[in-house]
């Protein structure tokens, strides 16, 4: 656990620890997540690659080609 006060305005910097682990630059956007009164900090690079990984049984020997296929036969059917 590391300690750090907020500054003027909220501010709080990001220890380089932390900056090191999430390959963190300067101009990087981060995202916060607040859940049962605790602030998560992630990236949108980790945030895409959970959505990915959570998707990835469902795709498996799926294309482009074989998705947008069922995606005509679906616009068809309605």
């Amino acid at each position: 656990m590391i300690a750090m006060r907020i500054s003027e305005g909220g501010r709080v910097v990001i220890p380089a620890e932390i900056r090191r682990a999430l390959h963190l630059s300067e101009g990087d956007t981060v995202l916060w997540e607040l859940k049962d009164g605790e602030a998560r900090l992630t990236t949108r690079r980790a945030k895409l690659e959970r959505a990915r990984n959570i998707a990835k049984p469902y795709l498996e020997g799926w294309t482009v080609d074989d998705f947008l296929a069922a995606r005509h036969r679906d616009a068809e059917a309605e």
